[in-house]
């Protein structure tokens, strides 16, 4: 593998952090920005980090070998980290939209068999392999947009054979794609149809017959569930989680996104390594987040999409929890592969600066999924994961929103995108 020199950046993003843990409060901040900075990539791996002209120097031998990307009057950052997405399913949901575009709600749309009910049908409908081509293109959309790793989620299926087409889908996806996916089991999306009058039923299929099988075929690293009213109970997520912990998932919460119901309070009691949505989180949920280092992963797109009140990031991070921003990329809520879109909407909904939303979108987002020591950062050692942006600094990567800034992505040490196309 040919080296990789990147060299004179007008703005390069490092957001150097020694201590492997997410940024909180005011760390948010620090970028760790290197003007005319350079970046020295081999085997898959950063070498080199700093100005230059002193990396040119010191480095001007093997520099002779080197594949030189010129970034003059660009900004350089780490790969993008989308840590909420629900990649796998197959459909649209267009009249949906236009229905709540005339005053119905998300609930009362799923309340109807609407929602992620319609959603499963499809998918258990489609192949697996019409599942992997639809997939594949998707996380070609996301890679043009910047990003280099993903977290996907089942939860379209709400019965063992779809959850498990689901996720192999994912594994092979993972294995043929560039971008990396991480994967996360969510049979407690919903309660299905059928179980309606007896939701303990289907919580006990979930937690007797779902997780050790998801655990038996590594399918999955996460175990997530949707903590709402009128969906699952707090009392009935802490045993879905407590279960998954047993056979090895790590904890996740959808929480708090349409009332408060007490998400927050259980993503800190069950050790989540995040809360997401937190649109209506309480003051003692946010507190006992950030005393147990809880990401907070928010979906500002899901709000925007739906026509709702945003989370709000900036008392949440104030308060010590670390932010990350997800897309929430599926077909009902936020069907947006636009990574950078959401940065812009942390900015102009949620009072997020154009500073915190970059880590919150790199090295926040890399720990919401447990690929912080990895990822997230352009530091020695890790994976050389770089997004260049055809912007000369931070702020104009905000300023002029709504636009796919995306020039080059360079994922494990190689070019995967060059002059905003596909390699």
């Amino acid at each position: 593998m040919r080296p990789i020199f990147i060299k004179n950046a007008s703005q390069l993003i490092t957001i150097k952090n020694s201590s492997n843990t997410p940024l909180i409060k005011e760390a948010m901040s620090n970028l760790g920005i290197i003007e005319n900075g350079s970046v020295l990539i081999e085997n898959g791996r950063i070498i080199a980090v700093g100005k230059d002209n002193a990396l040119s120097n010191q480095y001007s031998e093997r520099l002779k070998e080197a594949l030189v990307i010129d970034a003059s009057g660009k900004l350089v950052t780490p790969g993008l980290v989308d840590p909420h997405t629900h990649l796998i399913f197959a459909g649209s949901r267009e009249q949906e939209f236009n229905m709540r575009l005339q005053g119905k709600t998300y609930m009362e749309i799923m309340e109807m068999g609407g929602g992620i009910h319609t959603t499963a049908r499809q998918t258990k409908s489609a192949s697996q392999e019409e599942l992997f081509n639809e997939g594949y293109e998707r996380l070609n959309q996301f890679l043009l947009h910047g990003v280099t790793t993903i977290e996907a989620k089942s939860g379209y299926g709400m019965e063992w054979e779809t959850e498990r087409k689901q996720l192999e889908v994912v594994k092979s996806l993972n294995q043929q794609h560039v971008v990396d996916i991480v994967s996360t089991f969510m049979g407690a999306h919903a309660v299905p149809k059928k179980y309606k009058v007896n939701p303990e039923q289907y919580v006990e299929l979930v937690i007797k017959e779902m997780i050790p099988k998801v655990a038996e075929l590594g399918l999955a690293e996460f175990n997530d569930v949707f903590c709402e009213k009128g969906v699952f109970t707090p009392k009935q997520d802490k045993r879905i989680l407590d279960t998954g912990k047993e056979f090895g998932l790590r904890p996740k919460i959808h929480a708090d996104e349409i009332e408060p119901y007490g998400g927050a309070e259980l993503a800190a009691e069950v050790g989540a390594i995040s809360a997401d949505h937190l649109l209506k989180t309480s003051e003692i949920g946010s507190y006992l987040m950030a005393k147990r280092g809880v990401v907070g992963v928010l979906l500002p797109g899901t709000a925007y999409f739906l026509m709702a009140e945003f989370a709000n990031a900036r008392k949440l991070i104030d308060k010590g929890v670390p932010v990350a921003l997800a897309t929430d990329f599926n077909p009902g809520s936020s069907p947006t592969a636009s990574l950078p879109f959401i940065m812009n909407l942390g900015c102009l909904k949620m009072g997020m600066t154009p500073a915190e939303v970059i880590p919150a979108a790199t090295i926040n987002a890399a720990h919401a999924i447990g690929r912080g020591n990895e990822i997230g950062s352009i530091e020695v050692g890790k994976k050389a994961d770089i997004t260049i942006f055809n912007v000369s600094n931070f702020m104009k990567l905000q300023y002029f929103y709504g636009i796919n800034h995306t020039d080059t992505v360079i994922k494990n040490g190689q070019i995967v995108v060059k002059g905003g196309k596909i390699e």
